[in-house]
């Protein structure tokens, strides 16, 4: 399920949005840390702060998905689309994997909106990869003989560590995560219920 072999080639031809969400992060890293454009406008324009949200700038809902604040923020999002990522889009097929990713990750935007102060300020796709393992939980709790019992548990303990690592580290978008997860969860079992 999440052992990745092929090569790039194979890679984006098989999971062609995955590929596509990765090269549109790739690109924003760039802009924001070589000296090609400003990145302090970048950041201004895209990230997501709270104030401006709710004074009707409503794309920074998305644009943060797209922005990271260091490399290994990007690297770890990057590695966990790619390892997370192809299982789904191969289920859902790559538009509504698309819409399913951003879905996620814009209502745990939404969340931080609604829980945060107005001051605050996130960046990242971490609440759109958390509507990754809201997926497989789903998966987990509905449709449990589709995927095995190795993989139940590996996914169970993929959960667990994300969201502890959540609450330890610091400059976490805890309401981000948490919206996220909950959506990929809900969405999924409603994809189920359609799909039967």
């Amino acid at each position: 399920m999440f052992a990745r072999n092929e090569n790039f080639k194979q890679f984006y031809t098989n999971y062609p949005a995955v590929t596509l969400v990765l090269g549109v992060n790739f690109i924003f890293f760039l802009l924001t840390n070589l000296s090609i454009f400003p990145a302090s406008l970048i950041f201004g324009k895209m990230a997501g702060v709270n104030l401006y949200i709710a004074n009707g700038e409503y794309w920074r809902l998305l644009s943060p998905l797209f922005l990271h604040g260091s490399f290994s923020h990007f690297v770890f999002n990057s590695f966990s689309l790619a390892i997370f990522g192809p299982y789904i889009e191969k289920s859902l097929k790559p538009f509504f994997f698309l819409c399913f990713y951003l879905t996620c990750g814009l209502l745990g935007n939404l969340t931080t909106l609604m829980f945060e102060p107005l001051t605050f300020t996130h960046v990242g796709a971490s609440g759109a990869i958390f509507g990754l393992l809201g997926y497989y939980a789903s998966l987990v709790c509905f449709k449990k003989d589709s995927i095995g019992s190795q993989h139940s548990r590996t996914i169970l303990t993929l959960i667990i560590v994300g969201v502890t690592m959540t609450f330890l580290q610091p400059k976490i978008n805890i309401m981000g995560h948490l919206g996220g997860l909950i959506t990929g969860f809900f969405l999924a079992f409603g994809i189920f219920k359609v799909k039967k």
